[in-house]
C-alpha cells in the first residue's frame, strides 16, 4: 500500500474509481435488445476499435450511434441505444466527493479519463446530483479522453500529461481500476495504485 504522504500529485481515472461503473449493465441492456455478444465488441479489459475512436473524439455521437445500428436488430432506435450505452453510469459515492475536497487541499490534483461524448452529460448530472463544486473546482486539469484525442492505455498519452504540467513521476501516483491502464503508466513512470474497492481506496487516503 502506497504512503500518499510521498507524493504531491494524484490522477484519478473517473469511471470505476470516482463514478460507480457497472460494465455489465450495458452489456445486459444490449442482450435486451437482441445483442447477445456485446460483451465481445466492448467490454472493461478490451474493445473494438470503433470505441477506440470513439474515446478520442475522431467520431462523432451520431456517427457512433449509427454504427451501432447495425449491430442490432431492426426496429431499435437510436434513442435506445444511448439509453443502453448510458445503462453502465452509476452515481458518485458522497464519501468520495467529500474526500476529493480534502485531498485537493493538500494535492495537486488531476483528472485522465476515457469517455464520449453521449456518457458526460449523464457523468455531470451525477456529479451535480452530489456536488456544488465544478470539476475544475478540484482539479488542476481534467483530461477527457474525447477533448485531448488521446486515451489511456497509450504510454504517449501519459508522457503528454507528465510534460504538460511539468510532474515528477516519482512524486506522482496514478489511481484506475483497468489493469491495462496500470501498465500503461508505469512504463510512462508513473507509481500506480490498481482500485479494486472502495475499501482499500479509503484506507489509502486515511
Amino acid at each position: 500500500m502506497n504512503n500518499l504522504k510521498q507524493f504531491d500529485t494524484i490522477i484519478f481515472d473517473l469511471g470505476g474509481v470516482l463514478i460507480d461503473i457497472d460494465y455489465q449493465a450495458t452489456t445486459n441492456s444490449f442482450r435486451k435488445l437482441g445483442v447477445m455478444d456485446f460483451e465481445l465488441h466492448y467490454n472493461q479489459l478490451q474493445q473494438e476499435s470503433l470505441f477506440d475512436s470513439f474515446e478520442k473524439g475522431e467520431i462523432s455521437g451520431q456517427h457512433f450511434i449509427n454504427k451501432l445500428m447495425n449491430i442490432v436488430p431492426k426496429g431499435i432506435t437510436p434513442n435506445q441505444i444511448v439509453t443502453a450505452w448510458n445503462a453502465m453510469l452509476g452515481s458518485f459515492p458522497l464519501k468520495k466527493i467529500e474526500l476529493l475536497e480534502r485531498v485537493s487541499e493538500t494535492h495537486k490534483t488531476f483528472l485522465l479519463s476515457n469517455t464520449n461524448e453521449i456518457h458526460m452529460p449523464i457523468v455531470q448530472r451525477n456529479w451535480n446530483n452530489v456536488s456544488n463544486l465544478t470539476f475544475s473546482e478540484l482539479f488542476e486539469k481534467v483530461y477527457l479522453s474525447f477533448e485531448i484525442g488521446k486515451r489511456k492505455p497509450d504510454v504517449e498519452t501519459f508522457q503528454w500529461v507528465i510534460e504538460e504540467n511539468n510532474l515528477n513521476p516519482e512524486k506522482t501516483i496514478f489511481i484506475d481500476d483497468s489493469p491495462q491502464h496500470i501498465i500503461g503508466a508505469e512504463k510512462a513512470g508513473l507509481k500506480t495504485h490498481f482500485y479494486q474497492s472502495e475499501e482499500e481506496f479509503y484506507v489509502l487516503f486515511s
